[in-house]
This record gives structure tokens, C-alpha cells and sequence, in this order.
């Protein structure tokens, strides 16, 4: 014959083996696409990026996504882009204004897409609607309408080549160069619509 205190036992036993029984997990899978999901989202962004441990670059953005799970991992910056390149002192010497880009990070290649305004170390103004900067082989090229200002005459083409700093350019079908004179009070951001034939990479 079981006393009390043995039936309350098992009991309070009992309780705790059923309560402490794991429950079952269920998995879901989800199937993600790699080449458009991101695998970091960062937003409001101002950061600095150095080269052989020196400060280059400061790149400020509203939103930059990195894919660095894509066969080939890069970066976007759907929102717009603003660079600018530092000297040796930390001096501003160059900048690139862009509505958007994507940075190939295999090919070390930028793609610049929407209203590009470039300021190069010679203070010419560069406009155009996509460029790309090429890293490795350190040149800037572009297939779109080129509108370049410089202190004295405005030079416009197809076909734009030049290094890095842009200071050595090429335009390779210059549609005409013109007086400053010509361009005063016209909308400097400004570029005909036709003119405009971006390129993928």
C-alpha cells in the first residue's frame, strides 16, 4: 500500500519529466536569392577608406547594400553616391556626385549611373549620365554624352578615356567646343535626354 506522501511524490515526479519534454522544432526553408538579396544593409553612411594604410576616399550615402554572397560579390548605392578623394594633407582635391552606383569588387570596378558630376584636381567640371572608374587599370571611361567645363571653352563628345585623376583626357567624338561665354545662366546639371546611351557592364 502506497502512503500519501509516495502518490505525491510520483506525481510531482511525473510533472516534471512531462514538463521538462522538449517540444518539437519545426525548419522552414526559404529560398534566397543571392544576387538580389543583400547580405548587409547599411543606411545613413560616411565612411573612410584608406589604400596601403592611407586615408583616399570619403564616401557619403544614404543607403549601401554589399552582395557579398553573389558569384561575383558587390556593392550598390541606389540612393546616390558622393566621394570625394583626399591628397596626402587630407585635402579635398577631387569629387563624384552620382544618383547611383555598384562597385564590382572581383574587378575592382565602379559604375556610376543618373546625374554624374564629376570635380577633378584642376577644377573642370565633368557631366554625364554613366561612367565607369576602373581601379585596377587605373583610367575612367565612358561610352555616354560627355559635357566637360573648363576655365575658358566647354568641350562636349561621345566616347570619354582618361586616368584616374582625370586630369589627361580624351574625347574620342568631340561634338564641339565652345566659349564659357555660351553656357553662362544655362542649367550646369543639366544634359539633352537624347544624348543619353548607358551601357551595362
Amino acid at each position: 500500500m502506497y502512503r500519501l506522501r509516495d502518490i505525491l511524490l510520483l506525481c510531482i515526479l511525473f510533472l516534471a519529466v512531462v514538463g521538462c519534454k522538449e517540444e518539437p522544432k519545426s525548419y522552414v526553408k526559404i529560398d534566397v536569392d543571392p544576387e538580389t538579396t543583400p547580405t548587409v544593409i547599411s543606411r545613413d553612411v560616411k565612411t573612410l577608406i584608406s589604400d596601403s594604410g592611407i586615408t583616399q576616399y570619403r564616401i557619403t550615402a544614404k543607403l549601401w547594400t554589399i552582395y557579398q554572397e553573389a558569384e561575383k560579390p558587390f556593392w550598390k548605392f541606389p540612393e546616390g553616391l558622393f566621394l570625394e578623394k583626399f591628397d596626402s594633407l587630407f585635402n579635398v582635391e577631387a569629387s563624384i556626385k552620382a544618383d547611383s552606383a555598384t562597385y564590382f569588387k572581383a574587378d575592382q570596378l565602379w559604375r556610376l549611373d543618373g546625374h554624374v558630376t564629376i570635380l577633378n584636381v584642376n577644377n573642370e567640371r565633368i557631366l554625364t549620365q554613366q561612367i565607369f572608374w576602373d581601379q585596377r587599370n587605373q583610367e575612367v571611361r565612358s561610352d555616354s554624352f560627355i559635357h566637360i567645363e573648363r576655365a575658358n571653352r566647354i568641350l562636349e563628345g561621345y566616347g570619354f578615356r582618361s586616368n584616374e585623376r582625370m586630369t589627361i583626357y580624351e574625347l574620342e567624338r568631340p561634338m564641339g567646343i565652345f566659349p564659357v561665354e555660351e553656357f553662362r545662366g544655362k542649367n550646369r546639371d543639366s544634359l539633352p535626354a537624347d544624348t543619353v546611351k548607358p551601357q551595362k557592364k
